[in-house]
């Protein structure tokens, strides 16, 4: 099928505005040098339109399959859309090292870009995961040339996504590796381990010492992989460079962020956000019901970042389609009853709500009365499982009937009576638990669920902390706060609400073997009893932010 035809037709199954902006002409492999000598293949897709702005997309993944879809459209609708390879990628030279070369890879492919005949001075830049961190690393040095960003389920810092609690991402970070060393095995070999369910990452996120995991996964060790694993602790220097939050108030063009509610850098965005209002910008911020890699969450970051190129490129808004008059916020409110709002801003007011832990494995509003705490026992032989949330690989991701991890004797429960109104739960949720353990080594893990009429317990949002003597230096009774992962979500009445505690969530976070070894290089395993109070002097609870309530 014509490529011309391809476009034509997706164009038309985004309900994206017709254009006329005629051929698309693609020039493939362009060699643009970097200051040291690498050469950064890149494919430049150039409309026939005169003083076109300019698209920016650095990536590791390569240039084609969807990329090649989007350069055309980009091009269809009267932009230069320019594809770029990362160094160590798709044939770019040099070696990948993560976040390392991203600022100065794109301040040279500015450059570059500058020398070219058909350069307008207008830029937009357009990414998805790390193709977003490439965005971020060059946003705050391009000046005023740089018009609009879209930056989809990414960040501008990844430093506390990969230890989010002061744990290890290990299911992210792993099959992150093994999906990147993919791209240099041949195609053949590639199809056969994703038609067995890829066993050899199954095997690498059980494997210890995760020092070896890499080897496990893929047969070679991967660098980076090794770095993350030695410079986790929060005082690593190795990730100042490597982080470009504190230049995200240096950003002028205007930015809209697509994310899902379950996608494994949300906090992180939502964090970027927070930034941009603060610092007297006004971003565009969609959430909705999707994982990292979900179809759902493609096509709307096509929809909102074709339309607010649009919008921030062009002088003029395309034949057929007014100025922006959207909210700046459009989030996704799950559950039954829910749907799409516009909002003013991020978060909403809400009404802080804590909902108590109490004996007999109940959670209510009201105070926590004298009561014998419960008791589990974590063992990480046999680690806690993770299930759903946000993880990377988008079928594995997202909500999940719970109700086979809470029969384990390692997972306790605690659930309200059937709401008789629905009760409505939007921003961020955190959870303050107090734990007695006998080791002083551990994790505590806290998950919001919601119980259907039919006894499914479906995650919303969850959330893990590490707990080592040099964090939470106190002896006895702990108080452990647990930052969970921001929502929007409807309980219906009729409905439940349950909160797991737990010692791990594995391999989504890394186990922790309870003896405080090296990350690394942990092997001895120690299982331990935890006992999670809920008396007046430790009100272990959940904390809402509730926007209506009928309970």
């Amino acid at each position: 099928m014509p490529a011309r035809l391809v476009t034509r037709l997706a164009a038309v199954a985004l309900r994206l505005p017709p254009t006329r902006s005629g051929p698309v002409r693609v020039t493939r492999d362009l060699p643009v040098r970097a200051r040291d000598g690498v050469v950064l293949r890149t494919d430049h897709y150039a409309p026939k339109v005169r003083d076109a702005p300019t698209v920016l997309i650095r990536t590791p993944y390569g240039r084609g399959g969807p990329l090649r879809l989007l350069g055309r459209l980009l091009a269809a609708r009267g932009r230069h859309a320019v594809i770029q390879s990362c160094r160590g990628t798709g044939g770019s030279g040099g070696t990948f090292a993560p976040l390392v070369h991203e600022r100065d890879d794109g301040l040279d492919t500015l450059d570059w870009l500058r020398r070219q005949p058909w350069w307008s001075g207008q830029l937009g830049m357009f990414g998805v995961s790390y193709q977003g961190f490439a965005q971020w690393a060059l946003a705050a040095d391009a000046g005023e040339e740089l018009r609009a960003m879209v930056a989809v389920v990414t960040a501008s810092a990844t430093r506390d996504s990969t230890y989010a609690g002061e744990s290890f991402a290990l299911d992210t970070v792993l099959t992150w590796a093994e999906l990147l060393h993919a791209q240099t095995v041949p195609w053949l070999a590639r199809q056969r381990e994703l038609k067995r369910g890829q066993p050899r990452l199954a095997a690498a996120l059980e494997h210890l010492p995760l020092m070896d995991a890499d080897r496990v996964a893929t047969g070679v060790t991967i660098p980076f992989f090794q770095e993350w694993l030695r410079h986790h602790t929060p005082q690593a220097g190795y990730w100042r460079s490597r982080v470009f939050a504190d230049r995200v108030p240096l950003v002028r063009a205007p930015v809209v962020m697509v994310t899902g509610w379950h996608d494994i850098f949300l906090p992180a965005q939502l964090d970027d956000h927070a930034t941009l209002r603060a610092a007297g910008a006004e971003p565009r911020l969609v959430i909705g019901p999707w994982t990292h890699g979900s179809p759902g969450l493609f096509v709307a970051a096509l929809r909102e970042g074709l339309s607010w190129l649009d919008e921030h490129l062009l002088a003029t808004p395309p034949a057929g389609r007014p100025s922006r008059a959207a909210a700046p916020v459009r989030l996704y409110v799950g559950g039954p009853g829910g749907g799409w709002r516009d909002l003013p801003d991020w978060p909403p007011p809400a009404v802080e709500t804590a909902w108590h832990l109490h004996a007999g494995g109940e959670l209510a509003v009201r105070q926590p009365v004298p009561s014998a705490p419960d008791e589990f026992r974590y063992d990480p032989a046999d680690p806690t499982p993770s299930l759903g949330g946000p993880l990377l690989v988008a079928k594995r991701a997202g909500p999940v009937d719970n109700r086979h991890v809470e029969a384990r004797p390692d997972v306790l429960t605690y659930t309200s009576a059937p709401l008789t109104g629905p009760v409505e739960v939007i921003g961020p949720v955190r959870a303050e638990i107090h734990v007695r353990s006998e080791l002083p080594h551990l994790d505590v893990y806290v998950r919001l669920c919601d119980v259907d009429p039919r006894g499914r317990s479906w995650n919303v949002c969850d959330g893990l902390v590490r707990v080592t003597p040099e964090r939470f230096p106190a002896s006895g009774a702990l108080r452990i706060p647990v930052s969970l992962w921001p929502t929007a979500y409807r309980f219906a009445a009729g409905h439940r609400l349950r909160v797991q505690v737990a010692g791990g969530a594995h391999p989504r976070w890394a186990r922790n073997p309870g003896t405080g070894e090296p990350l690394g290089t942990a092997v001895t395993l120690r299982a331990g009893w935890r006992q999670i109070l809920h008396d007046p002097a430790h009100p272990s609870a959940v904390l809402l932010p509730i926007i209506h309530s009928g309970r």
